[in-house]
């Protein structure tokens, strides 16, 4: 089951000085003030709603592995704490100060699909699909973008980490929710990650029905299964090993 988590109660206050400004946000979305563009083409969103790490990349990966054998697939990106602006779509000359660690890695174990990065992502959507007819992409995913409303994706997963599962997180800064757990209604899919291999089935009933989903969600549980280690520099006599092959070594 999920850890304690720790709430820091001297900074609620602001935490609900940040939870205003964040509904008036969305409502501003929800009214139409603040205006939102839809794609001809398929435009998946992977996200979620507090801060820190849940597995979005490799959720991510998989889609594309899923995907890619049967469409053209880009990944649109941030490109979080890159030196460089703008849209870039990664090519030979790609590195990480210029598109940021993550959008490398995924264009590296996948250089047949398109990765590119751009804060503005409705900007860098439009310059991916001015791309040539038979190099334009017929999907794109989003990565960490549920919060960037100004594109109205066709589908929306949202990434909870089983060990601190949202609805026991509080906003920003007392807790790490970027916004409100009811906010999950945007979500088509929403994915617990990061399960425990010792969950038994009364862990997944508990989380489910605290989770308190609509019908229409559809819930999945995942967890991580990690490969071999790999060299970085490979050479003639490097060679891949398991993690536990490291129990007795100090590192």
């Amino acid at each position: 089951m999920t850890e304690e988590i720790r709430i820091n109660k001297t900074l609620l206050p602001f935490s609900w000085l940040y939870g205003i400004i964040i509904w008036f946000r969305n409502k501003f979305f929800d009214w139409g003030i603040l205006r939102t563009v839809e794609f001809p083409i398929p435009v998946i969103c992977i996200g979620n709603i507090a801060v820190g790490g849940t597995g979005k990349t490799p959720h991510t990966e998989c889609l594309i592995r899923m995907l890619k054998s049967n469409y053209r697939i880009a990944v649109l990106s941030r490109g979080y704490k890159r030196k460089s602006s703008g849209y870039i779509l990664a090519d030979k000359q790609a590195t990480v100060q210029n598109i940021g660690d993550e959008p490398y890695q995924m264009w590296k174990k996948f250089p047949d699909i398109l990765v590119a990065v751009d804060k503005k992502r409705v900007r860098g959507i439009r310059n991916l699909l001015e791309l040539p007819e038979d190099k334009k992409p017929e999907i794109i995913l989003l990565d960490d973008a549920f919060q960037h409303r100004y594109v109205t994706p066709s589908l929306s997963i949202v990434l909870t980490d089983s060990h601190r599962l949202f609805y026991e997180d509080t906003l920003l800064p007392a807790g790490r929710l970027r916004e409100s757990s009811r906010n999950i209604s945007r979500a088509n899919i929403v994915i617990v990650t990061k399960c425990s291999p010792d969950f038994k089935p009364i862990d997944y009933r508990v989380i489910t029905k605290n989770l308190n989903l609509y019908p229409y969600h559809s819930l999945f549980f995942t967890s991580l299964v990690y490969g071999n280690i790999q060299p970085v520099f490979r050479s003639e006599d490097s060679q891949e090993f398991s993690l536990g092959n490291l129990k007795e070594d100090k590192i």
